[in-house]
């Protein structure tokens, strides 16, 4: 074998993900992803992105995207004409995009960096790691997994002592609870606030649905909002103007200024985005120290 070959054996990695094995040659240099956590994550290692989805970037991601780069479908259904046409190196899907893979794994390299929802910080760092390893930037990954490692370890210290909590998502003038397997679970499973409500059963959209009475009974020490609405860019402000009741005013919680809203895009649209988790969780954290 010739030394020219022998490199371009040596530059391949296989790289692991939850549909199988994927394998790349060199560094990446034209990126596209269907998924805005995959953005946030590449943002965060300082790798541009040539391609997006179509659907509004976050707010707090918006300043970050290319004018010039391609939009490549929905979240959901990808454009793969587009795809195939930008002759790119690597495609990483994830969550909602993630059915994508089967059919652009046969077009270009294609990573699936979905991650559960019961292990968010867990699943964040993870990718993170995957993707340094991709685009050699081990370094840098690693600056980043210890920050958050820390914020984590900040936030889990601020609410010792402070009580419970309901994490409410507010859904077109209903309420429900979000639980330990949920779009925002680390408020349970890695800071350790406990759940005011013991056996939360996870909707995907809109919690496991309660009313204000409910909320009253239970009389949470904390309320951590997620406005779906806003979230999905229908009326800002809806789940604040919901929340002011009579009966929610009612309980230690607001009484005690202790409800927070949650920026509604981190928590409900991007979720496992590394920016994202890290603004949320100074969100918990700035609540939890007022």
């Amino acid at each position: 074998m010739s030394m020219t070959a022998l490199a371009a054996v040596a530059q391949e990695k296989v790289i692991t993900h939850p549909q199988g094995e994927t394998t790349i040659s060199g560094v990446p240099s034209k990126v596209l992803t269907s998924d805005w956590a995959t953005f946030d994550n590449l943002h965060a290692l300082g790798v541009p992105v040539a391609g997006v989805p179509a659907s509004n970037a976050p707010s707090y991601l918006s300043g970050f995207v290319d004018a010039d780069a391609l939009q490549i479908g929905s979240l959901f259904e990808p454009d793969f004409e587009g795809i195939a046409a930008s002759e790119s190196d690597i495609y990483f899907v994830a969550a909602r995009s993630a059915k994508a893979y089967e059919t652009a794994k046969d077009i270009l390299p294609t990573v699936d960096l979905s991650i559960s929802n019961g292990a968010i910080i867990e699943g964040v760092e993870a990718n993170i790691t995957k993707l340094g390893d991709i685009f050699g930037l081990e370094a840098k990954a690693k600056e980043l997994n210890d920050a958050l490692n820390a914020k984590v370890a900040e936030v889990k210290a601020a609410a010792e002592g402070k009580g419970n909590a309901l994490v409410l998502v507010t859904n077109a003038g209903n309420i429900g609870v979000y639980g330990p397997d949920s779009r925002v679970s680390w408020i349970y499973n890695e800071v350790g606030i406990e759940s005011a409500m013991p056996k939360v059963v996870d909707g995907d959209h809109g919690g496991d649905t309660v009313s204000f009475e409910f909320i009253l009974e239970t009389n949470p020490d904390w309320l951590f909002v997620v406005d779906r609405d806003a979230g999905t860019g229908e009326t800002a402000g809806a789940a604040a103007a919901l929340l002011d009741n009579e009966l929610v005013n009612q309980t230690k919680a607001a009484k005690e200024g202790h409800i927070v809203y949650l920026d509604p895009q981190a928590a409900y649209i991007t979720m496992h985005g590394y920016s994202g988790v890290m603004l949320l969780l100074d969100q918990v954290l700035a609540g939890l120290n007022s």
